[in-house]
């Protein structure tokens, strides 16, 4: 398929993007309601094939297309390694905000540095200034407590008493005294009118309410095997560089995942445990295969299948269908490597009835995407839609982000999936060739034993904070620093939290079914 370049953002012109080596920037255009074009993905092998097209080659089946994660960062626009000084600017000026969130100190040696001391604001290598250099280090009044506590992070108080827990928790320090500089931290104003999902709220419900190490822990539970980078870039795009609202939005996000969904809790105890304590609406859904991941499309994105005539409203709680959305939605991220950060989502609306309708999942699963899981959606196709779907579509891209909306495209035949999907890797199910269907492989006797190690739990998860405060006082230096040394530094010790997780995964993560099936693979 061929997309044509003609409106692009102003400053991404044809010649520009000619000029950078391949691979080059694919774009897409938005829905009917916008004729700007939205810059979407890219392909790491796409060719240009003249000013004013861009062709995609065909992908390679599902694990075959996952690239390493040592690949240069090189390839999508506001990702690691490829940000403008601008944008790189703006991720210094977030992490420092959330260094301070989290009463991370800059390291010894930076504060005594009079570049610190200053009242000014430094200037970086590219010309840019650095972020503002007032910042609070005194976490306590006492220069002791706050060291502690900084470096208590991550660590068991008590081994004895954690053989009793239901999922491993990294142990909270006290709640320090909040400082004013923590409070004070941008907000977007309760009264904002694009806060649709009252995340200044949460943010100062976040704030009150959890400790600056219960949000650092939840923050590094979620960067798993990502770049963490590429994590706070996520926040920053979806709030269009604004910075203070990607730091509300991060928060409120922590605080959802810590004290509303105990998303950690889902991932551990996982099909294992629905199986072991008769959690049928959970099970139910996995082993229907209402959703299901297989395959990749030809950006080599995983896809999700939805069949929803799978669905009955009645068939389990609305409490069980978040926590498997929540299930799917977190299993899918281990399917993603850099610099693949996207998943494309089918809705297969095959044999669809108004009996199948439930708006409440939705509703679910469209916050998750916009105030949650921000920039994980590629695209989302909706397949042979019947004539009672266009009513209920009516009335739920009200609901929708136009960002979001902007990616929903509708098929009606395999030649409209071909736009998206290779027709030779498409499965019969979507009206393919390839020969496969969705079965549930059954969780395997001892295959989650590695769960009640806690010894070994343990010693990697202080392993892993020992690298987690090196990268922050990597993060500190490179923030005031005008050299690319310390950008280089950073991007090496993000390597090795990469490589650390593939190490704990087991003992943190309950294998799946895409596990059994090899559909994960982490190494």
């Amino acid at each position: 398929m061929v997309y044509r370049l003609k409106t692009l953002f102003g400053r991404f012109s044809p010649l520009r993007i000619a000029l950078r080596a391949s691979p080059v920037l694919l774009f897409t255009y938005s829905d009917t309601r916008n004729s700007q074009a939205r810059l979407k993905e890219f392909h790491p092998s796409a060719t240009l094939a003249s000013s004013a097209d861009l062709r995609f080659p065909p992908c390679p089946d599902f694990i075959a297309l996952t690239p390493p994660f040592d690949m240069p960062y090189d390839q999508a626009p506001g990702r690691p390694g490829n940000l403008t000084s601008e944008q790189e600017q703006r991720l210094k000026e977030l992490w420092t905000i959330v260094m301070r969130t989290f009463g991370v100190s800059p390291p010894p040696s930076l504060l005594e540095s009079s570049t610190l001391t200053s009242k000014t604001s430094t200037t970086s290598a590219n010309g840019s200034a650095a972020p503002p250099t007032e910042i609070n280090t005194d976490a306590s009044a006492n220069g002791e407590k706050s060291k502690k506590k900084r470096f208590g992070i991550l660590k068991r108080k008590d081994k004895d008493k954690d053989k009793d827990r239901e999922k491993p928790k990294e142990a909270a320090a006290p709640k320090p005294t909040r400082t004013a500089s923590t409070l004070s931290s941008p907000t977007i104003g309760a009264d904002d009118e694009n806060d649709k999902y009252g995340q200044s709220k949460q943010f100062k419900e976040a704030l009150v309410e959890m400790t600056p190490e219960e949000l650092r822990i939840a923050f590094w539970s979620m960067v798993k095997a990502d770049h963490p980078d590429g994590l706070l870039l996520r926040f920053l795009r979806a709030r269009k560089w604004d910075v203070q609202k990607a730091h509300v939005m991060m928060v409120s996000t922590m605080h959802w995942r810590l004290k509303e969904m105990d998303v950690e809790a889902i991932v551990f105890k996982g099909e294992g445990a629905a199986l072991a304590e008769h959690d049928e609406g959970f099970l139910k859904q996995i082993r229907l295969g209402k959703s299901y991941l297989h395959g990749r499309d030809k950006i080599g994105r995983p896809i999700c299948t939805v069949r929803a005539r799978l669905h009955k409203q009645g068939d389990q709680t609305e409490d069980a269908l978040n926590r498997y959305t929540v299930y799917v939605m977190e299993t899918a991220r281990m399917c993603l490597k850099e610099p693949v950060d996207t998943a494309t989502v089918i809705f297969d609306l095959s044999q669809f009835s108004l009996a199948n309708m439930d708006y409440a999942p939705v509703k679910f699963m469209v916050k998750c995407f916009e105030a949650h899981y921000p920039e994980s959606l590629g695209i989302c196709v909706v397949y042979k839609a019947p004539w009672i779907f266009q009513g209920i579509w009516n009335i739920i891209k009200g609901w929708l982000d136009p960002v979001v909306a902007s990616k929903i495209h509708f098929a009606r035949t395999i030649d409209d999936m071909t736009q998206f999907i290779d027709r030779d890797v498409l499965w019969k199910e979507l009206g393919g060739p390839v020969e496969w269907e969705y079965k549930y492989l059954e969780p395997v006797p001892g295959e989650d034993d590695l769960l009640k190690d806690t010894e070994t739990r343990e010693r990697l998860l202080e392993a892993r904070a020992k690298i987690i405060r090196e990268y922050e006082d990597a993060t500190w230096t490179w923030i005031y620093s005008t050299s690319s040394e310390a950008r280089n530094a950073r991007h090496e010790v993000a390597k090795r939290l990469r490589q650390d997780y593939v190490g704990l995964d087991p003992y943190l993560r309950a294998r799946t079914v895409y596990d059994r099936v090899n559909y994960i693979q982490l190494k």
